[in-house]
C-alpha cells in the first residue's frame, strides 16, 4: 500500500493525444492508479493505437486527461448503443402505430441518435505488446476473481476457454455483444464500453492442471510467508485470475457475467472481489487517488512509457520464458484497514505515520506531491522530519536496492463486520517484471517495521503470470497453450 515514489518523481505532463506508445497498453502512465482519467480519449495501445471516442457526432461532454490535458469531445456510436436505441425505437412503434415505425427508421438511419457522452464511448484497444488493464488509467469500477479449472479439464479445454473470454473480451471492449447471434443479458445495453478492460493470467497450480510445469516461469515461486499475514486460503491464489475494471458499474458487471457463462463446465469461480475509484470528473483537475484512510495512494508511479521505467514492469522482449514477452507479475493482496483506529488518530499523528501532508500529500521534509523526499532532512530538535519508521520512508526505493512496482490498487467495502467496525481496506495491485526484485523486498522491510502496519490487516494473497497482449488473431495465452 505504498504511498512513495517507487522512481524519481515526474511532474504532470500535458495529454499526448498524438503520441504512437509502442510499449504500452491503455491510455498512458497510470501515476497513481489515477481517478483521474475523466473521459479516456488518449488512450494508447501497444502497437500505436488510441483508446478512441470516435466521430459519432458532438459528445455529450469532455474532460481531462490524468496528464492534465483537454480531452477531445468526439464519441464513437458503439453498435451495443445503436441496437439499443433501436429496440427503444421499436416499442414506440408498437405503442404508437406507423408514425412510430416511421419514426424508428429516422431514429437509426437518417438522424443519428444523441451521443454518447466522452466517458461512455471511449475504448481500450484489446489486442497489443501489453494486455490492457495494467498501464490503463484505474477505472472507476473494478473485479478481481480467479477461477479452478474442473476436474477434468486439461490442457485443451484451458485453451478453448481462454480463446472463448478472449474474443468475448475483445468485442465488449469494442462496445459490442460478447457473442454474435446470440442472446446477451442486455446488463450494458444501453451503454457504451466505458473504457472496458479485461486482463487474464495464470496462477502456479493452472501449470500443474494442465500439463505444462516444464513452463513455469521461476518468478511464479511461491510468495514467502510475512510475519503479519493472517490469509485466507479459499480467498488466495487460483488456477487463472481476471481482471475487469470498466468506468459504469453496470458495463464491469456485464463483462464478469459473461466471462462466468463462458467458463461454465470448464472452470469454476475460486473467489471474487469488487472495488472501486474515485469517478472521472470529480475533481477540479487531475489528482492522485485517495485511499478509504484519506491518503493520496500511489503518488510519482513508474511511468510505463519511460523505458527505463517500462523494464521494471513488464518482462522484456528477449526475457524468459518467452511466451512472458511483453507481460507482468502482479501481486493482489487484500488489505483491510482498521479505519476506526486510523480515524481516532490526530492530523498530526496520521501524517508522522505515513510521511506525507494529508491535504496535498507534499512529503513532511517540504515541496509539494511529486518532491522527492529528503529522508536526511531535520527538523528544530534534530530528529527526522520523515520519521524512521513512517511508510514513504521504509518502502523507498533507496531503502529496497532501487525495488520499483507499478501500484494500480481499487478500494473495497464489503459492509461492517460483527464488531461494527468496517469490513474496508484495498485490493491491492502491483505489477512489475520479477516479484523478487519489485514486491518481495518491499514487503520484508514493511513487516519488520512499518507504523502503517498496525492499521492493516493483510487477509488474501495470489500471484499470478499475465502474459503480454495478443496479436491480431490470437488470443491471450495462446503462445503459452499452443507454443
Amino acid at each position: 500500500m505504498s504511498t512513495n515514489s517507487p522512481n524519481r518523481p515526474k511532474n504532470t505532463k500535458n495529454a499526448k493525444t498524438t503520441k504512437n506508445a509502442k510499449d504500452s497498453q491503455g491510455t498512458q502512465s497510470p501515476k497513481s492508479s489515477q481517478d483521474t482519467q475523466s473521459a479516456r480519449s488518449t488512450a494508447k495501445s501497444a502497437d500505436g493505437g488510441s483508446a478512441k471516442t470516435g466521430a459519432g457526432g458532438p459528445a455529450t461532454g469532455s474532460g481531462s486527461d490524468a496528464r492534465g490535458g483537454q480531452r477531445p469531445a468526439a464519441v464513437r456510436l458503439s453498435r451495443r448503443r445503436l441496437l439499443g436505441t433501436a429496440s427503444a425505437a421499436g416499442a414506440a412503434g408498437l405503442a404508437l402505430g406507423g408514425a412510430g415505425g416511421a419514426w424508428a427508421r429516422s431514429a437509426t438511419q437518417e438522424e443519428p441518435p444523441t451521443a454518447l457522452s466522452t466517458l461512455g464511448s471511449t475504448t481500450v484497444p484489446f489486442h497489443g505488446t501489453h494486455q490492457a488493464g495494467i498501464a490503463t488509467p484505474a477505472q472507476a469500477h473494478g473485479h478481481l476473481l480467479a477461477f479452478d479449472l474442473a476436474a477434468d479439464a486439461g490442457r485443451k479445454q484451458a485453451a478453448a476457454l481462454l480463446r472463448r473470454w478472449s474474443d468475448a473480451a475483445r468485442r465488449m471492449m469494442a462496445g459490442e455483444p460478447p457473442r454474435d447471434g446470440e442472446r446477451d443479458t442486455g446488463i450494458a445495453l444501453d451503454a457504451g464500453p466505458s473504457s472496458l478492460t479485461v486482463t487474464f493470467g495464470f496462477g502456479r497450480t493452472f501449470f500443474t492442471r494442465t500439463g505444462l510445469k516444464d513452463r513455469l516461469p521461476t518468478q511464479l515461486a511461491p510468495l514467502p510467508d510475512f510475519s503479519a499475514d493472517a490469509l485466507d486460503k479459499k480467498r488466495s491464489d487460483g488456477d487463472l485470475w481476471v481482471q475487469i475494471g470498466a468506468d459504469d458499474a453496470l458495463v464491469a458487471f456485464h463483462a464478469l457475467r459473461a466471462l462466468q457463462r463462458e467458463a461454465a463446465g470448464t472452470a469454476r469461480v475460486r473467489w471474487q472481489m469488487t472495488g472501486f475509484n474515485r469517478s472521472p470528473g470529480a475533481t477540479d483537475r487531475p489528482r492522485t487517488v485517495r485511499n478509504l484512510m484519506g491518503q493520496v495512494d500511489g503518488t510519482n508511479n513508474p511511468d510505463p512509457d519511460d523505458k527505463q521505467d517500462a523494464e521494471k514492469i513488464f518482462v522484456p522482449a528477449s526475457g524468459e520464458p518467452s511466451w512472458m514477452a511483453g507481460g507482468s507479475y502482479v501481486v493482489q493482496r487484500r488489505i483491510r484497514m482498521l479505519l476506526d483506529e486510523w480515524d481516532e488518530r490526530s492530523l498530526h499523528e496520521q501524517e508522522k505515520v505515513i510521511g506525507r501532508r494529508k491535504s496535498d500529500g507534499a512529503p513532511l521534509s517540504g515541496g509539494h506531491e511529486h518532491t522527492d523526499p529528503d529522508l536526511d532532512e531535520l527538523g528544530r530538535d534534530g530528529q527526522p522530519l520523515i520519521a524512521g519508521n513512517a511508510h514513504i520512508r521504509v518502502t523507498a526505493p533507496q531503502s529496497n536496492g532501487g525495488a520499483t512496482m507499478l501500484r494500480r490498487p481499487f478500494s473495497f467495502h464489503d459492509g461492517f463486520r460483527d464488531d461494527g467496525a468496517p469490513d474496508a481496506g484495498l485490493l491491492f495491485l502491483a505489477w512489475q517484471a520479477d516479484p523478487l526484485r519489485g514486491f518481495v523486498p518491499v514487503q520484508r522491510k514493511l513487516d519488520r517495521g512499518d507504523a502503517l502496519s498496525r492499521f492493516l490487516r493483510h487477509e488474501a494473497s495470489g500471484l499470478f503470470a499475465v502474459p503480454g497482449g495478443p496479436l491480431e488473431g490470437e488470443y491471450v495465452g495462446q503462445r503459452l497453450l499452443e507454443g
